[in-house]
């Protein structure tokens, strides 16, 4: 499999004020993204996901440490790779006097685009993002919801082979939000698209990331896939077997995939690996002992609980 960033000590500080002492906000961070891979970076407000995603963007150089982004330094190599890229981020600026469509032109024109070209993609991204009925409309008239949505049209104006989205669904309406996520995953399988995303929405990470890393106070702490990271720290789904007649005789915690269990009157509380897996053995087991269960609940984990368990 290729690598689409291959990101070793990275590291960067930030003066405090004139005269201030600098504050370091990325860590010797290190970190590879497959090519044709959604990634999410998770972390809170201030962990240095948007610095580090800035980075790799080519919109700043790191004090020490080394980047490689579709095979090019970022450094050294940062006019090619800028062709090759692009970065929606949260809270994006445009040019206030102009209107969607103009915008969404001038930055076309910036990488090289013109005549029917042009137009055909800047009239794609107007219908795909909902944009063509505010067209016309200046930027500085523009809602937030409507600026982020140009912001993501903007982003895919080259055509690029990676993406770099910060927030990208920040200030959207949850329609709109939905939408957008979909499109992401769309652009992923149908072109292959490599994705790197910051987000500290956990449900959103869930939906579209095969892999995440988190991000806190500038160091990763954990990456890897959903299911590892749940494995590598123990936790599971839970699963809540309530019984007729109070549950039967059995060793709850030799049961296949049970990390855990609790039994209280007539409900057995399982924390299991993977429940979808186990739930046939489990019930099987438990029918052995003739008892009745009269009610399933589940609930699996989601990564909230995985972020709280790796960030405290």
């Amino acid at each position: 499999m290729h690598t689409a960033i291959i990101a070793q000590g990275i590291s960067k500080s930030f003066r405090t004020g004139v005269f201030g002492p600098r504050k370091q906000v990325l860590h010797e961070v290190n970190l590879e993204v497959a090519s044709g891979s959604i990634f999410g970076i998770l972390g809170p407000n201030g962990a240095g996901k948007t610095t580090f995603i800035s980075i790799l963007a080519t919109l700043l150089r790191p004090d020490t440490g080394q980047a490689r982004v579709l095979g090019l330094d970022v450094v050294k190599d940062a006019a090619r790779l800028r062709e090759r890229v692009n970065l929606a981020a949260s809270g994006a600026h445009f040019l206030w006097c102009l209107t969607v469509e103009e915008n969404l032109r001038f930055y076309g024109r910036i990488y090289g685009l013109g005549g029917r070209a042009l137009a055909a993609k800047v009239g794609e991204l107007l219908d795909l993002f909902d944009l063509q009925p505010h067209r016309r409309v200046t930027f500085e008239r523009l809602s937030t919801g409507l600026k982020q949505r140009l912001a993501l049209a903007k982003a895919l104006i080259n055509t690029p082979e990676l993406l770099f989205l910060d927030e990208p669904t920040t200030g959207l309406d949850p329609e709109m939000a939905q939408h957008s996520r979909e499109e992401i995953l769309r652009l992923n399988r149908e072109t292959g698209l490599t994705i790197l995303l910051t987000t500290h929405n956990l449900r959103e990470a869930e939906m579209l990331c095969g892999e995440v890393a988190f991000l806190k106070e500038g160091r990763i702490l954990a990456r890897g896939a959903i299911p590892e990271l749940q494995e590598r720290l123990g936790l599971g789904d839970r699963l809540s077997l309530f019984f007729q007649d109070g549950p039967g005789t059995l060793d709850y915690g030799g049961l296949p995939g049970v990390l855990a269990f609790h039994i209280q009157d007539n409900r057995v509380d399982l924390r299991v690996d993977r429940v979808e897996q186990r739930l046939a053995a489990i019930l099987e087991a438990i029918s052995q002992t003739r008892s009745r269960v009269i009610q399933v609940q589940l609930k699996e984990v989601d990564l909230a609980e995985i972020y709280h368990e790796i960030t405290h």
